[in-house]
């Protein structure tokens, strides 16, 4: 028994219990306390509002249970020892009855249960109870907040169940009893049990705390993490034309089951491009389920770096690896790996950085023993494949361009990381500074700089805004452009801090510089020596080699190894892989012992004969066999391609105009420095015009087209670094092509800004097609300078709002070439519908608007049919997979009856019942332009297709007639087929997937062979 006087003088220990666990836990004991009615309902709500601290709580709890006598207290004590032990699973097998008359109330007594059932399906269980009509849009994204983990939402969706009274309670808990049975713990030894803690503990102490890429500071991750854009990865070539946008995924759904590549594989791909926080993102997951708030499927979680792994040069096996490299078990070794090869499901094992691992993966060494060693590259790639530990999970990061098609056939499912949204960027300048108005101003100022603000998409360089904001908040000149520029504030920030406070420069002039050159040079030295052998994690012996010294490892750029190698003594590496890259292409552009010519082989990118890129580039720029090894051209023809990509764009940056005098001051002679600058300048330019000239002659009759390889970009991004419009103008001077298609290749507002800068020179207008990039509203500002050269844009799946589009259109109204716009699976709302009727009615030469697949409905249609009215040269108007209801269609019906240019208009899938129909009938006895009406996936429906057929008599344009999936029946077609023998113009009827029987579909096909069947 616990009497008042015992709980009133144990509460300082008992306030002490509930804050030194999570609010998971607090939850937790609330949902006990809930069931057994110690709380009423009105209480439980006072605990729920969000933003209350845990000490707060936890005293409130222990004030109201006290006052609810000595049962309450002793309750109370029962909940925190029940919500403590939960590592076994919740018998749930006919504990309530799946139809009980008072659903709500038994979803109440048995929430704890209800709760650990549903937390692991919740966003299947929010999607069913949505399309079942029990919740609204807003309702689910509310309890979807990205605040809140898979447990809180299952509770909140219980909360919700409580006060509606449309049947949600009595759907949840029958469908709740039908879900899969959490899996029993497969052992009860106690060796097996302290391993599971000393794991747990171990991942909760590696990844708690979030190392600023400086090393200066540690910060709680769950106080500054912030969530990146996850999509599934879909290819080229594999779009249809009624395909939805990428799904984005919150990163509690990685293990979801949609977009599978490969049901039978185990692993997950998340790529990203360097800083995007694929590192961050894995050190969550690892987070949330060593603090039990997540991922609570997996009883074992192994983190790897790709980086350590590849430091290990002894075999392994499975054992060695998991024990000796991840956590080693105390008691019972032999036992604990059986359990684990007993039951891989319950495994996870995470590897980062992929491209920073040497090897290349193959699939032709076999090796499927757990317990014999092999090579560090053998035992992952087949880990990888499944030949060793099948049916674990694996999650593999790597940047995209280091991930074969061999790897790709046994990945589960690819998803791509793109790195902060707008509101992601706020959230994290926010989270990071909590100083008033310090974010508020850094915002304002990303918000007025679109080049800075384009570049913070990339977490790294939010991180640089941060580090770096009081410069950037005080300092006169202009804002940071270019990604050189950035790392060079971010250099200065870190040569003043090392500097004594009374001798610190204002800025980073020629003597800060100069002081500090041999350090930057020693450093730089070791990052080219790294990236020519794929080294990123450095021993003493590696330092002495390059001559760092403490003295240059204090600067800061430095950081000692995340998992150093067993053994070793406290390896360092750079602070990002990007950092590395920059203090090559710094040694590249100041070392006296670099000649002129060598830069060359930095542009090569590697062997011809096997690399894509090679093929841009002049047979000048490719090494001879007589390199010496060890030189900086054999360095350079060593390293991985993507860190030489990075490399280059840095050092034409710093071989630039603007920061070509700053170097010049620490350089001994002037002349070399001229001369690395015009050897850049010349390598460049003659790239990118093999590359134009490699270009295949035009179909005759057919514009000519460039489809760009993802090297093209980064020379582009290249001669943006040089920020010459001299260079710019001449190495487009010889493209000579009418489509440029850039789909697929990582796109982003950085890219963007490049991309504008350099094809705003072209001679003749282009068609842009950047269609499944990261373009964003950022990006679609970038691109406003090069689109006066533009004859047509397509914009698929890019992420953009109507904000990106108005400021488009806003400048489009001013560029005549500009004809095409293909906005189609953006975010695209009602909001863009005024600007875009602004175009239609001020633009007489405009073709072509697609906007499908957006968030379009009647009131957007109709705004739009205003333009239409004032138009009369458009030509193609693509509506499909949007909302406009029959209200929308009777307003783009009536501005079209007298269009004389329209030719195609496509209506698919915006819920257009009969109504809409017989409008749109109307508009066919009247216009007489439409060659193609597409109106599939609505609901037409027989009377529908009656007012159509009527239609149809009095046309005499409209060729092709699509009605596809409208729940038609033979009625409809029987009216139809009066229509076609009044009408020889139409060529095609499209009416496949209605209500046909195979017998009808035989009859009618046959009666005309326009109808398909």
């Amino acid at each position: 028994m616990c009497s008042h006087e015992a709980f009133q003088a144990q509460r300082s220990q008992l306030v002490e219990l509930l804050v030194s666990g999570s609010l998971e836990g607090f939850e937790s004991i609330l949902d006990w306390l809930l069931s057994w009615e110690v709380l009423s309902w009105e209480d439980y709500e006072g605990f729920s509002l969000l933003g209350q601290p845990l000490s707060h709580l936890a005293r409130r709890l222990l004030d109201t249970v006290w006052n609810k006598g000595a049962w309450g207290c002793e309750q109370l004590i029962t909940a925190v020892q029940k919500a403590q032990a939960d590592s076994q699973p919740p018998e749930l097998s006919g504990c309530w009855d799946p139809h009980s008359p008072h659903p709500a109330r038994d979803l109440q007594r048995h929430r704890p249960a209800i709760v650990r059932r549903l937390y692991t399906h919740v966003e299947g269980v929010l999607d069913r109870t949505q399309e079942r009509g029990f919740i609204s849009q807003y309702e689910s994204d509310e309890i979807r907040l990205p605040i809140f983990t898979s447990s809180q939402r299952a509770r909140r969706l219980l909360d919700l169940a409580t006060v509606k009274t449309n049947g949600l309670a009595a759907f949840l808990l029958q469908h709740v009893q039908e879900l899969p049975v959490p899996l029993a713990l497969p052992f009860e030894d106690a060796a097996c049990k302290k391993y599971m803690t000393k794991l747990r503990t171990t991942v909760s102490a590696q990844s708690r705390f979030l190392s600023t890429y400086d090393g200066a500071e540690n910060l709680c991750l769950e106080e500054i993490y912030t969530e990146n854009v996850l999509e599934i990865r879909t290819e080229a070539g594999t779009a249809e034309p009624l395909q939805q946008s990428p799904a984005t995924l919150r990163l509690e759904e990685l293990f979801s089951t949609r977009g599978h590549i490969n049901g039978d594989a185990d692993t997950v791909l998340v790529v990203g491009e360097a800083g995007s926080g694929k590192s961050t993102l894995l050190q969550q997951l690892h987070l949330l389920w060593a603090s039990g708030r997540g991922f609570q499927e997996f009883l074992f979680v192994f983190p790897f770096s790709c980086r350590q792994l590849q430091c290990l040069a002894k075999p392994l096996s499975v054992q060695m690896l998991l024990f000796e490299h991840c956590c080693w078990p105390d008691l019972g070794q032999q036992d604990i790996f059986q359990v684990l090869l007993d039951h891989p499901e319950r495994i996870l094992l995470t590897f980062d950085g992929f491209d920073e691992f040497r090897f290349r993966f193959t699939d032709r060494e076999r090796h499927c023993s757990p317990t014999t060693p092999t090579s560090v590259q053998s035992l992952l790639f087949n880990l990888l494949q499944g030949n060793l530990l099948k049916n674990a999970h694996k999650v593999l990061t790597s940047r995209p361009d280091a991930v074969s098609a061999g790897l790709r056939k046994h990945v589960r499912v690819e998803l791509s990381l793109k790195g902060f949204s707008e509101e992601g960027i706020e959230l994290y300048l926010r989270k990071r500074h909590r100083e008033p108005g310090v974010a508020d101003r850094l915002i304002r100022l990303l918000r007025a700089t679109s080049a800075l603000h384009g570049l913070c998409h990339m977490p790294v360089f939010s991180w640089m805004v941060s580090k770096c904001h009081q410069e950037l908040l005080l300092q006169g000149g202009g804002s940071p452009k270019t990604t050189t520029d950035m790392y060079l504030l971010i250099l200065q920030h870190f040569l003043l801090h090392a500097c004594p406070p009374d001798s610190a420069a204002h800025g980073l002039g020629p003597s800060l510089l100069r002081g500090r050159l041999p350090t930057l040079l020693h450093l730089g030295l070791l990052a080219l020596r790294g990236l020519g052998t794929c080294c990123y994690v450095f021993s003493a012996k590696q330092l002495q080699a390059a001559y760092v010294n403490s003295e240059d490892v204090s600067l800061g750029f430095l950081v000692q190894a995340k998992r150093a190698v067993p053994g070793s003594t406290a390896p360092v590496e750079f602070l990002h892989i990007t950092f590395q890259c920059f203090f090559a292409a710094f040694y590249l552009a100041l070392s006296a012992d670099i000649s002129p010519s060598s830069l060359r082989h930095l542009f090569n990118c590697h062997k011809p004969s096997s690399l894509p890129l090679a093929r841009l580039l002049p047979k000048l720029c490719v090494r001879g066999s007589g390199c010496k090894e060890g030189s900086v051209a054999a360095l350079l023809q060593e390293a991985e391609l993507h860190n030489l990509q990075i490399t280059a764009a840095f050092l034409a940056g710093l071989l630039s105009q603007e920061h070509r005098d700053l170097l010049a001051e620490c350089q001994a002679s002037e002349k070399a420095l001229l001369r690395r600058q015009a050897c850049a300048r010349w390598c460049l330019a003659r790239s990118l015009h093999k590359h134009f000239h490699s270009i295949p002659p035009a179909v005759p009759g057919e514009a000519k087209s460039m489809h760009a390889m993802p090297g093209f970009i980064w020379l582009i991004r290249s001669l943006y670094e040089m920020q010459e419009e001299r260079l710019a103008r001449e190495a487009v001077r010889g493209l000579n092509v009418g489509h440029l298609k850039l789909t697929f290749c990582s796109v982003g507002p950085a890219e963007c800004a490049a991309l504008a800068f350099v094809l705003r020179h072209l001679r003749r207008p282009v068609a842009l097609q950047l269609d499944h990039n990261s373009v964003g509203d950022i990006g679609v500002e970038q691109l406003l300078p090069c689109l006066s050269v533009c004859k047509a844009l397509y914009l698929r799946d890019n992420n953009i709002s109507d904000r990106g589009i108005c400021k488009l259109v806003e400048h489009a109204l001013h560029c005549e070439q500009l004809q095409k716009l293909a906005l189609f699976n953006n975010r695209l709302t009602d909001g863009c519908a005024h600007s875009m009727a602004r175009l239609l009615a001020r633009r007489q030469n405009f073709l072509a608007l697609r906007l499908g697949n957006n968030r379009i409905t009647a009131a957007g249609a109709q705004v739009l049919a205003q333009g239409l009215r004032a138009n009369t040269s458009l030509q193609f108007l693509g509506f499909w997979g949007n909302k406009v209801g029959d209200k929308g269609a009777q307003a783009l019906a009536e501005a079209l009856g007298d269009h004389q240019s329209l030719r195609w208009l496509s209506l698919v899938g915006n819920n257009i019942g009969s109504v809409g129909a017989r409008a749109l009938a109307l508009m066919l006895e009247k216009n007489m332009a439409l060659e193609e009406l597409c109106l599939e996936e609505n609901h037409v429906q027989d009377e529908g297709v009656c007012f159509l057929a009527e239609g149809l008599k009095r046309n005499s344009t409209l060729k092709v007639l699509k009605l596809s999936n409208n729940c038609i029946t033979s009625l409809g077609a029987e009216a139809l087929l009066q229509a076609l023998e009044k009408n020889d113009t139409i060529m095609e009827v499209w009416l496949r997937g209605n209500a046909f029987s195979p017998e009808e579909t035989g009859k009618l096909s046959c009666r005309d062979t326009r109808l398909l069947l």
